[in-house]
């Protein structure tokens, strides 16, 4: 029997005040601060921060910045201004003079963690928040991440197609019961749960990264690396854990993004290199849990 998908669409509803400050945002100042365009979702605008200088390996496999090195930063209308979360990718030089900053400007660090094991040299990943003028917030990240190599200049790669996936995609999609994307040679999936999640008092929209991540790195021979993570509560966590680890996929991470989440939410990490089709079919076990 061909498995439904499980998200298709998301509807993301927007109080009149957060429309007006959308409207008054202007946000080719806020790319001009970070020295980067928005990839813009519905009302979201999201930079990504990909730490492409960064030479990270975990079991053989060297990490692609699609994988699991994707830093970003993305804003969302709310009241008089936006609300910004974000996900920093650093070293573990740099944990404390990005902190420093951060607090020292009025940005708040909810997590800091690891997403992976034995990887080398070991990334490690800020949680951040805030709420106000885009510009100003994006300059203060912007300033923080001076204290890292976070590469700000275009790419060097040349623009055209993408490395080609080597794993039949068509089978992975039906699996997971999603629709992918081709990044840079990581194959991604973002896919909202089905209830909606508030923090501070507004509804978050899936973009600002409380949706599940999945993503598959080629490795050759129909085989690929995973990880990623799962969103969620505090009871669907267990039985998360054991679907994962009994269809031999690694559980790496278990943590908090976010201080006033609701309901309250669990993003767990995980990490394989194997058939594609068959890990797709083991996080499927997964995703039917948490939705």
């Amino acid at each position: 029997m061909k498995k439904r998908p499980l998200a298709t669409l998301c509807t993301i509803c927007l109080l009149l005040p957060a429309s007006v400050a959308l409207a008054e945002t202007d946000w080719s100042q806020v790319d001009a601060a970070i020295g980067k365009k928005a990839a813009v979702a519905g009302s979201v605008h999201k930079y990504g921060l990909p730490r492409s200088d960064l030479h990270v390996t975990l079991d053989g496999v060297t990490i692609k910045p699609g994988l699991a090195l994707g830093g970003w930063i993305a804003f969302e209308p709310s009241g008089d201004g936006a609300m910004m979360m974000g996900d920093l990718v650093l070293t573990e030089a740099e944990v404390n003079p990005v902190m420093r900053s951060l607090l020292a400007n009025g940005v708040q660090v909810t997590a800091v963690h690891n997403h992976l094991l034995r990887a080398s040299p070991a990334p490690f990943y800020m949680h951040v928040g805030a709420h106000g003028d885009p510009a100003k917030l994006v300059t203060v990240v912007r300033e923080a991440l001076a204290e890292t190599k976070t590469p700000f200049e275009p790419s060097a790669v040349p623009v055209g197609e993408p490395p080609k996936i080597d794993f039949d995609t068509a089978q992975v999609e039906e699996a997971i019961g999603a629709h992918g994307k081709n990044n840079g040679g990581v194959y991604q999936f973002s896919i909202p749960k089905a209830k909606a999640i508030q923090a501070g008092g507004a509804t978050v929209a899936p973009a600002m990264g409380v949706a599940h991540a999945v993503n598959f790195q080629p490795t050759g021979a129909g085989k690929a690396a995973i990880t990623g993570d799962i969103v969620a509560t505090a009871k669907e966590v267990e039985p998360l854990l054991r679907a994962l680890q009994s269809n031999g996929i690694e559980v790496t991470a278990l943590h908090s993004h976010m201080l006033d989440d609701e309901p309250r939410l669990f993003f767990v990490h995980f990490w394989a290199n194997a058939d594609a089709v068959k890990l797709a079919r083991g996080l499927r076990a997964g995703l039917d849990i948490v939705h």
